[in-house]
């Protein structure tokens, strides 16, 4: 039994550690809380059994909730934490590593099969934690009536919830690491950027960050657009009308249509979300990449990072994989490529610029390279690259990683994918995006040593704030190659880092 700030909660002991599920860290945001900022959970009476996951944010349809059981009841408690922990004991002081999953800011809940730390907590000794956050609509659609990216506020009070009440589960709440992929990395980015998260942890890792950040009238365009598909107006009066699990509905129904939407949203409309964190001003002051430039998280130490093949996985969903055209090729290229004159908050696409300067720079790529690696160099790649030496020039410290390794499944053909690094972090080869990584090879040899590289530099970091490769620098660009031989050497996608190193990451306009 463990007494929390709100209550009492009682875990299970499994595989020699303590598990706590389904612990709320605020209140249920629905009814007069419904599109409001979190709000501190009520303190409950007794004893509360944490023994299963709280409920799944309210999400679109997806893949990623297909691959798995998730053990979890019905109800609107959605904003929930679990913690494994060797050993809850005060005294333990053990450092902490805080999970937020990926999903496009649309999909996704900390439940899922593929995020079962008790590989990391046992491997690394130390506490894991991960949260949910509300998604889609609920949390990212910039409405009037209502803050800014409440799924990142749900974060930061997770966060507030892990620094007042870590140290009972055995915690350090001054070693705290977030960690997240994909849209959880681009999480953990604004969070880097946010004066709300300041001091709420010391340590980051960004697996994957993605591109795209919206402006706010970007974000307010598209808001409008959701509401549309409901025939409602973008507030927060008129989409509480609606119950919470029917307007997933209506922001699925826009994904479809977004292309008719590319004069006014650019590249968005030709992305997979209508969702992205919005720099409003006020909750996300400015852009990761401007805010790490300017010093709002010197004083944090970073890994960030990227899969070798990052579109890969999406080229395979949509049935892409060996059918890419030069036509579609180039349209890519003109969409996703960079100009020789793009500036801050540009992304509209580049036209022929960037389709010139893809074919002088790969001569012999075929279309369905030039149309993977532009993919994968402008959602993916390099702002993660850019990230880290954003946090250079910011005077902070930054550890750059890059996957090699591929996954096993279908011979290999997808490559070391966007998603590979979460079964290999989490050791869960036989769940989620693992079924179908691995798919009828599973776990190897090799794939555990590639893994227990991976967790053991997670951890190690972590603990001492040293993965185990030098920090970054532009000089000599030291990049940790995870393949079958990890290696470290110069950053090894200098092609593609050169055709982008004068195009600014930041939030995307509206065009029209």
């Amino acid at each position: 039994m463990v007494r929390t700030h709100a209550g009492a909660v009682r875990g299970r002991r499994e595989d020699g550690l303590v598990v706590f599920r389904g612990i709320p860290f605020a209140e249920p945001p629905v009814g007069d809380a419904r599109f409001a900022a979190p709000r501190p959970v009520a303190a409950w009476d007794g004893t509360r059994d944490a023994f299963v996951f709280g409920p799944p944010p309210p999400q679109e349809s997806g893949f990623q909730g297909r691959t798995g059981v998730i053990d979890a009841p019905m109800g609107d408690d959605w904003l929930t934490v679990n913690v494994w922990t060797p050993d809850p004991d005060p005294a333990a002081r053990r450092p902490v590593m805080v999970w937020i999953y990926g999903g496009a800011y649309k999909l996704g809940h900390s439940g899922s099969p593929g995020y079962d730390a008790r590989r990391i907590a046992r491997d690394g000794d130390l506490v894991v934690v991960t949260l949910n956050y509300r998604l889609g609509v609920e949390g990212f659609a910039r409405i009037d009536g209502a803050p800014a990216n409440r799924g990142l506020l749900d974060q930061v009070a997770a966060l507030e919830w892990v620094r007042e009440n870590i140290a009972a589960f055995g915690g350090d709440p001054g070693r705290v690491t977030v960690f997240g992929e994909s849209a959880g990395a681009g999480s953990v980015a604004s969070l880097l950027a946010m004066p709300s998260a300041a001091g709420l942890f010391g340590r980051a890792i960004a697996q994957s960050v993605p591109g795209p950040f919206f402006s706010d009238d970007l974000a307010r365009d598209i808001a409008a657009a959701i509401a549309a598909e409901a025939g409602l107006r973008p507030t927060a009066a008129d989409l509480s009308s609606v119950d919470p699990r029917r307007l997933t509905a209506v922001g699925e129904a826009l994904g479809p249509k977004m292309r008719e939407f590319e004069d006014r949203w650019g590249m968005v409309a030709h992305t997979l979300t209508a969702f992205s964190p919005v720099v409003d001003g006020e909750v996300l002051p400015a852009a990761p990449w401007q805010a790490l430039a300017a010093g709002s998280a010197r004083d944090v130490e970073l890994i960030v990072g990227h899969t070798r093949n990052e579109y890969r996985l999406f080229a395979a969903l949509g049935g892409q994989l060996g059918t890419i055209t030069d036509e579609q090729a180039t349209a890519a290229l003109r969409i996703f490529g960079p100009g020789p004159t793009l500036g801050p908050g540009s992304g509209s696409g580049s036209g022929a610029d960037g389709e010139r300067a893809y074919r002088a720079a790969f001569p012999d790529a075929s279309p369905e390279e030039l149309y993977e690696w532009v993919h994968s160099d402008a959602v993916f790649r390099m702002p993660s690259l850019r990230l880290a030496e954003a946090q250079l020039a910011g005077g902070g410290r930054a550890h750059v990683y890059d996957l090699a390794w591929p996954a096993p499944a279908y011979g290999g053909a997808l490559g070391a994918c966007h998603g590979l690094d979460i079964p290999l972090l989490f050791g869960t080869f036989a769940a989620d995006l693992g079924l179908m990584l691995f798919a009828g090879v599973g776990s190897s040899p090799e794939a555990e040593a590639v893994s227990s590289r991976f967790r053991t530099a997670w951890t190690a970091f972590a603990t001492t704030g040293d993965p185990g490769w030098p920090a970054y620098d532009i000089e000599r660009r030291p990049t940790q190659v995870f393949d079958t031989e990890s290696v470290v050497t110069a950053y090894p996608h200098e092609t593609s880092r050169r055709l982008w190193e004068h195009h600014d990451f930041g939030a995307l306009p509206l065009m029209g």
